[in-house]
C-alpha cells in the first residue's frame, strides 16, 4: 500500500462521520479505497484508536472518525514495536489470502519450514539464491515465489515472469530464466500485478525479500542454514 494512501481524501471522508465506530470506519475506508480488502478493524491498544489491517498492511483511526494516520506504534515501558507484531499477522493474512495456487512452489521431500521469497529474475542476488535452491530445499525449506520485477509493468523482467507463469513447467521455466536461458514468450492470465501489488503493501525496497511463516520480513538474501535457524527460532515456543 502507498504510504501516501490518499489520506487526505481518506481523512475528510472520516471527518463526516461524528462517532465513527468499527462499522462506520469499515464503510467509510471501503467507499475510500475499494480495491483494498479490509482484513479486519479492532481496538488498538491505545485508548479511542482502531487498527484496521488491510492488504498486508496497518492503519490507524480515531474511534471519532476524525483522523486516520500510518506509523509505528510503540509501547514506551516494554519498548516493544506493537505495529511490527502486528504487521507480521497483516503479512501472514494477505499471503494466505493471495493462496498458494498463485505461487510457484519448490517442495523439498522432508518439509520443515516455509519461505515466501519476492524475487525479480534479473536480480543477482535472486539468481544467487535460486542456484542455492537445493540447499534450501536440503534445510527443509519449502521456497515459495512471487514476482516482484523491479523495472514494472512492461519491462522485460516482467514480461519474463509472464512467460515463466504461463510456461508448461512453471518451475523449469523459472530456473532456466534465472540461469539467463532463453524462454518460450508468452501470455495469459497470471496473478504478476497481485504480486506486485502485495510486495508495494509490503513496502518492498528490493530482491530478494524474504517473508517467514511469522509474517516477518527479511529484506536481501540469506544462506540456507541462516535461514533455517531464523525459521527454526520462530517454532520455538515464545
Amino acid at each position: 500500500m502507498k504510504k501516501l494512501l490518499l489520506s487526505l481524501g481518506i481523512s475528510v471522508l472520516l471527518a463526516t462521520n461524528a462517532h465513527a465506530d468499527e462499522k462506520t470506519v469499515r464503510e467509510t475506508l471501503t467507499k475510500a479505497m475499494p480495491a483494498i480488502p479490509i482484513d479486519s478493524i479492532k481496538p488498538s491498544p491505545m485508548k479511542d484508536v482502531f487498527e484496521v489491517m488491510m492488504g498486508g498492511d496497518i492503519l490507524y483511526v480515531s474511534d471519532d472518525g476524525k483522523h486516520l494516520f500510518q506509523g509505528r506504534l510503540i509501547d514506551t515501558q516494554s519498548r516493544v514495536d506493537l505495529t511490527e507484531e502486528r504487521l507480521s499477522d497483516a503479512h501472514k493474512i494477505a499471503l494466505e489470502k493471495l493462496g498458494q495456487d498463485k505461487m510457484i512452489i519448490f517442495k523439498p521431500k522432508i518439509h520443515t519450514y516455509t519461505a515466501t521469497v519476492f524475487t525479480d529474475i534479473d536480480c543477482g542476488y535472486c539468481r544467487k539464491l535460486h542456484s542455492e535452491l537445493d540447499s534450501y530445499l536440503a534445510e527443509g525449506i519449502q521456497i515459495q515465489y512471487l514476482f516482484y520485477p523491479r523495472a514494472g509493468k512492461g519491462s522485460d523482467s516482467y514480461n519474463k515472469a509472464v512467460s515463466v507463469w504461463c510456461a508448461k513447467d512453471k518451475n523449469v521455466a523459472l530456473t532456466a530464466a534465472k540461469k539467463d536461458q532463453k524462454i518460450e514468450a508468452k501470455t495469459c492470465e497470471n496473478p504478476i500485478d497481485e504480486h506486485m501489488a502485495l510486495a508495494t503493501n509490503f513496502d518492498v525496497k528490493g530482491t530478494p525479500m524474504i517473508v517467514t511463516e511469522k509474517g516477518t520480513i527479511y529484506p536481501g538474501y540469506l544462506p540456507a542454514k541462516q535461514l533455517a535457524e531464523i525459521l527454526k527460532s520462530e517454532k520455538k515456543p515464545q
